[in-house]
């Protein structure tokens, strides 16, 4: 295999691997991609929201950018090559950090959720391409077209087309009340969250006393009835009496199989326990249209909102996946089911949990 045979295999290799990764960043479409990349991996850097924003579409614009320019003869050995190897140093560099800090786990995000990687396997991935890039510097010629325009109109076009594909909307601290629907009969909504939860926490002493008083039990056993002392869970934006008593608060996205097997599940315990505590959902705002095949699949209808995919995943929790159940008791978390690994929902546990006496 001669010179230029094994310079073209390799920049075909590294082109691809980054046009591949900017791809996948895109999957399964383009806003909801970002987003998620800019929540799980931006945020817990440090980047506020709009920074986040533009950083994000910048970034993948880039990889994109690179994937072509190596593809091109223009500055290739004087300015993309070098230019390549230094971003895939930052990556390492961070990663590295990650995984010092938080081990192992998680997806870096390097091909967004298409190829799930871990750091440490992302840094490998790195390294090898950081390789072959300095093989191809030493067997390349010098370069030849210099045209600096040929890469700033490839570069810019790259960054204009992302933010075309993924236009950034409106701050997500207003989002949670737009693109709403909920079943406002299932709910009662005579007093707001605010008042509801002062209210029951001014309340709760008197309660549990004149409880104990009427029925002739124990103070601790009252407190079994009625539960830990009220609290503000953070969720009565979204439904105003979430912190009364006992609830299921549930983040599901509406084409997710997982959380459709989850409302299954909570709605067959429902029926199987007259005072199983009430379902509310928010769905993220990502493939809504299938919301009436979800509740199809679940054999009921529980109320819900539908809200953006920043404020979904900031609400969810920074490390923490789809679908989401949190066990509410007068706002207290008594327990918290996400993703699809060891903190999956389990609907025996949740049984044992929810028909079982409040210990503190």
């Amino acid at each position: 295999m001669n010179t230029k045979t094994i310079s073209w295999t390799l920049r075909i290799v590294v082109a691809a691997l980054f046009i591949v990764s900017a791809l996948a960043k895109l999957y399964p479409s383009p806003y909801f991609a970002i987003s998620t990349f800019e929540v799980k991996q931006l945020y817990p850097l440090g980047f506020p929201e709009n920074l986040a924003s533009y950083f994000s579409r910048t970034l993948i614009g880039v990889e994109f950018a690179l994937g072509f320019l190596l593809l091109i003869p223009h500055y290739l050995k004087k300015i993309t090559i070098p230019a390549t190897i230094v971003l895939l140093l930052v990556f390492i560099i961070h990663l590295s950090y990650e995984t010092f800090v938080s081990g192992n786990s998680g997806n870096c995000g390097c091909f967004g959720e298409l190829l799930p990687m871990t750091p440490v396997e992302a840094i490998l991935k790195n390294i090898v391409a950081i390789g072959l890039l300095i093989w191809l510097l030493k067997i390349l010629p010098n370069d030849t077209k210099s045209n600096i325009w040929i890469l700033s109109t490839i570069k810019l076009a790259c960054i204009l087309v992302i933010f075309m594909l993924a236009p950034m909307k409106a701050s997500s601290s207003s989002s949670s009340n737009s693109n709403t629907e909920i079943d406002n009969s299932a709910i009662n909504f005579n007093e707001d969250a605010t008042t509801l939860t002062n209210k029951a926490a001014e309340q709760y002493a008197d309660s549990i006393e004149k409880s104990a008083q009427k029925k002739n039990n124990s103070i601790e056993d009252v407190k079994k009835e009625m539960g830990p002392k009220p609290t503000k869970s953070g969720y009565a934006e979204y439904f105003s009496d979430i912190d009364k008593g006992r609830k299921i608060f549930c983040f599901f996205v509406p084409g997710c199989e997982h959380c459709r097997h989850a409302a299954k599940e909570l709605y067959a315990l429902q029926k199987k326990y007259k005072d199983f505590p009430e379902v509310r959902i928010i769905f993220m705002d990502e493939e809504a249209e299938k919301i009436p095949d979800f509740f199809a699949f679940a054999g009921t209808k529980f109320p819900y909102k539908v809200i953006d995919v920043i404020p979904f995943w900031t609400k969810l929790g920074t490390g923490k996946d789809t679908p989401g159940v949190v066990y509410l008791w007068n706002g207290n978390v008594i327990k918290f089911y996400d993703g699809i690994a060891e903190k999956a929902f389990n609907k025996k546990e949740f049984e044992k949990i929810t028909t079982k006496a409040y210990k503190k």
